[in-house]
Formats: structure tokens, C-alpha cells, sequence
């Protein structure tokens, strides 16, 4: 089942029926170890209706909730750090994160930063070369239990950090840094190894760079670095969690005003955001 932040309440999608839950917190509705048992039981007292309940949706996010992310959880993440640090000499820091039992785990945003499906994602304007970067996000409760998945656009300047790895939170942290949604993929079973993430960007309405990629390509496990982002810090309301990108665009791209990102993840749907 899916359950989608909208301006009018939350809105649980289950087969071809929408079903509208009114006056609840969203941070407290999904901060819940047993949050798919509860809305299956709400599909049976609530009416069901049509998808035009999710017309204005809002980021899955809470007021309360941070977003982390990881990164170097992919080979061919590793391999582009690489290349954009090369001329700095931190090359070999993305090497051995690649490799060592502890991964990189970072912050990446408040609430106020992030958006939703449809909105407007940015990039700095000290910043030369920037990319999306595509990641399955999970949606953590406080007691670390991966109770769903949505998309997210972990939006990223590659020459900052590329210039030195000690400038990542400038590289990776500002207004409309992040994207995630449409909604949360809510189950109790991992998601399929095979499941695919994809990446399209278009330009003027012609494609400019697409690729796609299994999450079995993933190095960690989503468990792994759920329990290394909760050692020693406590999220009351739960969080979010951007597990890496394995799409990574040449150093002959970077984005531009207009350019429109589209990413799409098996089972949960597709992210549409536009540069500012």
C-alpha cells in the first residue's frame, strides 16, 4: 500500500481505492512499528474514493523529521568521487570508505529544505557542476524499523565537494536541496534485489542523460545503514534515510535552470522535479 501527504490529510492508496484519513499528524501517523496493520484496518471503516484525492501532494516528511543520507554505497558512486577529487588528492578517502566495515553517513537536511513531487529543486550558485543524484529513501520509525520507502533526489554539487571532501555539508546542504515522494511504499518485506532505479533528465523536452540501475548493486545492506545512522542519535519522530546513488552523470554533465528530473523506483513511482 501507498500513503501520500496531501494538503487535505493523508490519503492510504490500496489497489485501485483511495481512502482519506483527516486530522492526524503525519509524523505521528507513520512513526508506528505496526503502521501497515493500522491503515489496512482503516481501509475498512473509511469510503473509498478516486485518485484525485492525491491532486496536491506535500513531501513525506514531518516538521520534526531529519533526512539523512549515505554515500559510496554503490561502485559507481565510488569510482565518479574518485574522479571529481582526483586533482584535490582525496581520491583515495572515497576508496577506503568503499571498502571499510563503517560507511559514510551524513546529514542532509531539515524539513524547511526539502520538497515534494512537482516542486522546485535548486542548485547553488557557487557551485559549477551539479547533479541529481537518484536514491531509494527509506522511512525509519524511532525504534529503527524500516516501516516504508519513497524516492529521493539527493541534489549535490559535485566541484564543491570535489575541490575538498571537508566542504561536503556546503555541497550537500541548502535550500531546496532535496527531493522526496510522491508517497511512501508501505510493507513489511524488503523491497526485491531486482527492483530498478531510474534517472531521466530532460532539457528543453529532449532527453539529456537517462541510465538505470538494480539496488542489488547496493554494497550495504538498507538495515546496515539504518543501524549505523541511529548509533548514538535518537529520532523521536523517525526519519529518513537516503541509502546512496549508483547513477552517476560524466563530468561532461551538470545541470541547468529548467532542466526537468524525472526518478522512477519500481513499486513506489516516479519523482518529478524542476531546477530552479
Amino acid at each position: 500500500m501507498k500513503l501520500y501527504n496531501t494538503k487535505d490529510g493523508i490519503v492510504i492508496n490500496k489497489d485501485i481505492f483511495f481512502y482519506l484519513v483527516k486530522d492526524e499528524n503525519w509524523e505521528s501517523f507513520i512513526n508506528d512499528d505496526d503502521l501497515l496493520k493500522k491503515i489496512e484496518r482503516l481501509t475498512t471503516t473509511l469510503s473509498p474514493a478516486t485518485n484525485e484525492l492525491i491532486n496536491e501532494t506535500l513531501a513525506p516528511v514531518g516538521s520534526n523529521q531529519e533526512l539523512w543520507a549515505c554515500g559510496v554505497t554503490y561502485l559507481r558512486s565510488k569510482v565518479g568521487r574518485q574522479e571529481e577529487s582526483k586533482s584535490s588528492g582525496g581520491a583515495d578517502f572515497y576508496a577506503k570508505v568503499y571498502e571499510a566495515a563503517r560507511p559514510e553517513v551524513f546529514f542532509k537536511s531539515t524539513p524547511h529544505r526539502i520538497v515534494g513531487d512537482g516542486a522546485k529543486v535548486n542548485i547553488r550558485k557557487d557551485s559549477t557542476w551539479d547533479v541529481p543524484e537518484p536514491e531509494l529513501t527509506l522511512v525509519v520509525t524511532s525504534s529503527g524499523k524500516i516501516i516504508g520507502y519513497t524516492i529521493g533526489n539527493d541534489m549535490s554539487s559535485r566541484s564543491i565537494e570535489g575541490e575538498n571532501p571537508l566542504y561536503l555539508p556546503q555541497a550537500k546542504t541548502y535550500d531546496a536541496c532535496a527531493a522526496v515522494g510522491p508517497c511512501v511504499f508501505v510493507t513489511e518485506q524488503p523491497l526485491d534485489s531486482n527492483t530498478a532505479i531510474a534517472l531521466e533528465i530532460k532539457r528543453n523536452g529532449a532527453v539529456v542523460f537517462s541510465d538505470t540501475i538494480a539496488i542489488s548493486q547496493m554494497k550495504r545492506t538498507p538495515q546496515e545503514l539504518v543501524g549505523y545512522v541511529f548509533k548514538e542519535c535518537s529520532f523521536p519522530y523517525g526519519c529518513l534515510i537516503m541509502t546512496g546513488t549508483g547513477i552517476v552523470p560524466g563530468s561532461d554533465f551538470t545541470l541547468q535552470s529548467g532542466d526537468k528530473i524525472s526518478i522512477s523506483i519500481e513499486g513506489i513511482g516516479m519523482l518529478v522535479n524542476t531546477v530552479k
